[in-house]
C-alpha cells in the first residue's frame, strides 16, 4: 500500500447556478446578448471536459475524498450539494455523481470566511466608480488568500496516506503553495487556461 497523498485538482469556471445571490450582479457585467451566449458556450465547453476527465476517474468506495469551492464544513454538505444540483449547478451535480461512485464529500471552506467574501464581492459588484472599489479589491484579495490557507489545512487533516483528493477550485486561487509538500497536486488533461472564475 502506498502512503502518497494525490489531490486531482479540477480548475473550474463557476456557473450562475454556482453563484447564488451574486449571479443577477455577475450578469450584468457582461454587457451584451452576444457576449452572454458566447460567455455560455464556453462554459458549456470548460464543464463538458472536467466532466469527461472527472468521469473517468477510477473512483472507488474507499480512499476517495471529494472537496468543492464554496463547500463550508458544516453538518449540512450533502444538502447544500444536493439543493445546488437540483437548481442546476453542474459542479455539484458532478460532485453528487462522484459522492455515488463512493467518494466521501467533505467540508471543505470556512463558512465565515465564504460570508465576509460573499458581502465584499456583493460591494464590488455593485460600486460605480464610488473611489472605494480599490480598497475592496485589497480586502477580497486577502481574503481570497485566508480561503486557500483554511482548504489547504483541512485537505491536509482530512486526506489520510494512501488516499486521493479530488478538488473542485476556481481558477482565481493559488491553492497549491499553501500545501504540505507530501501532497502531489495532478491536474487532468485538457483542462481550461487560467483567466477568471
Amino acid at each position: 500500500m502506498t502512503h502518497r497523498r494525490t489531490l486531482i485538482l479540477f480548475p473550474i469556471v463557476h456557473t450562475p447556478e454556482d453563484l447564488g445571490g451574486l449571479a443577477d450582479a455577475a450578469a450584468q457585467a457582461r454587457p451584451t446578448a452576444m457576449d452572454r451566449q458566447r460567455w455560455h458556450q464556453v462554459l458549456d465547453e470548460v464543464w463538458r471536459g472536467i466532466e469527461r476527465a472527472a468521469a473517468a476517474l477510477p473512483v472507488a468506495a474507499q480512499g476517495w475524498r471529494v472537496y468543492q469551492d464554496g463547500l463550508p464544513v458544516c453538518e449540512h454538505e450533502q444538502a447544500i450539494v444536493a439543493d445546488l444540483a437540483a437548481g442546476g449547478s453542474r459542479n455539484h451535480r458532478l460532485v453528487q455523481r462522484l459522492v455515488e461512485r463512493g467518494a466521501r464529500l467533505m467540508g471543505t471552506e470556512s463558512a465565515e470566511l465564504l460570508v465576509e467574501e460573499y458581502q465584499l464581492q456583493k460591494q464590488l459588484l455593485e460600486q460605480d466608480g464610488d473611489g472605494n472599489g480599490e480598497e475592496t479589491r485589497r480586502l477580497a484579495a486577502e481574503i481570497l488568500v485566508r480561503r486557500d490557507r483554511f482548504i489547504a489545512e483541512r485537505i491536509d487533516q482530512t486526506l489520510a496516506p494512501g488516499e486521493t483528493g479530488i478538488l473542485f477550485l476556481g481558477l482565481v486561487h493559488d491553492l497549491e503553495r499553501h500545501l504540505p509538500p507530501d501532497i502531489e497536486v495532478q491536474q487532468p488533461a485538457g483542462r481550461p487556461d487560467h483567466g477568471g472564475g
